[in-house]
């Protein structure tokens, strides 16, 4: 396994990262869950990503639940904090300090963990102060319950402005949780720099574009059952916008390419988003062990530019870039 620095700061955390958004707690069964988790362990992997919200809190107690007993100080794990949890009544999501400090108390006890080494915000909060979301986030750092904090799907400006905030408050904002991919490239000319020179890193998600850059899915065929795209509990929903015959055939034109360098199209994919320095890890989800032995070779792989080139002419304008595609809910809009 490969590890690198969380963003600019000390923590070194395995390039390939664990998640289990869509699958802990929800489409995959707690024994299955826990052989996952375990092969992650086995494969090297230290670092595991999960959220309050996933599974309305199920997925942090079955990670919490699959740890157990692990060595505490060889971890690290991280857990997010935005959207609705429990009953979702009017103080069940959001950025503000009810919220902040009652959440990550939730989590701690559903993980089993005196602390968290990164609390992330989910989303940008529009109807809290940004100072007021900071400042709770610098007390949670300071309780001793997480050790960095850090964003997920903020813009450019809304980082800076956080960045700006943590400095005065000397807390340890050190990454940013984006969605990434040969596919999704919206943060690379606006975020990405940003974080560069912030010193924040990327600890990104879906690399392999909910499981369409895997090759799995045809063009003009229906998708497998019991595949992401069949999946009426949100999967298909995240998935939909690939599923075009346009860019599945452009995926099945990567396969000579992963075959030139001796991957699979989901391992040229996770060692596609590796290729970005500022890319800190790459999170990887699995409904069975040998997905994850599958997707961690692609830790230590070395694209060269030729091959980097060949991906994007056959990609072409299938890819997304739009930086404004970044955006966060209003309360409305999460309260529906």
């Amino acid at each position: 396994m490969e590890f690198r620095n969380l963003g600019a700061s000390g923590l070194r955390i395995s390039a390939i990262a664990y998640g289990n958004w869509l699958t802990h707690g929800s489409q995959v069964e707690e024994d299955a869950a826990s052989a996952c988790v375990r092969q992650a362990l086995d494969e090297g992997i230290t670092t595991f990503d999960t959220a309050d919200v996933y599974a309305n809190t199920a997925a942090e107690s079955v990670l919490g639940r699959a740890l157990a007993g692990e060595r505490r100080e060889g971890l690290e794990i991280f857990t997010k904090v935005f959207w609705p949890t429990g009953p979702g009544e009017h103080n069940d999501h959001g950025l503000s300090r009810k919220h902040i400090m009652e959440s990550i108390d939730g989590s701690l006890k559903r993980l089993g963990t005196d602390y968290v080494d990164l609390y992330q915000a989910h989303r940008y909060d529009h109807e809290t102060p940004l100072e007021e979301t900071m400042l709770a986030f610098a007390d949670v750092v300071r309780a001793g319950k997480a050790l960095y904090i850090g964003v997920s799907e903020w813009r450019a400006e809304e980082i800076r402005a956080a960045h700006e905030l943590a400095k005065e408050l000397r807390v340890p904002l050190v990454s940013n949780q984006p969605q990434y991919s040969m596919l999704w490239r919206v943060i690379e000319s606006e975020v990405d720099p940003t974080c560069r020179e912030l010193g924040l890193g990327q600890v990104v998600w879906s690399p392999i574009a909910q499981g369409v850059l895997t090759g799995k899915y045809l063009p003009g065929q229906p998708p497998p059952a019991g595949s992401r795209a069949t999946d009426d509990k949100g999967g298909a929903g995240f998935i939909e916008k690939w599923m075009t015959d346009d860019v599945l055939e452009r995926v099945q034109r990567l396969k000579p390419i992963a075959e030139g360098v001796d991957l699979s199209l989901a391992q040229l994919a996770v060692a596609w988003v590796l290729q970005n320095q500022n890319v800190s890890c790459a999170i990887i989800g699995a409904s069975r062990p040998e997905q994850v032995t599958e997707n961690v070779k692609a830790a230590g792989v070395t694209l060269g530019d030729d091959v980097l080139s060949a991906i994007d002419e056959v990609l072409g304008d299938a890819v997304i870039t739009d930086p404004a595609l970044t955006v966060s809910p209003r309360r409305s809009e999460v309260l529906g």
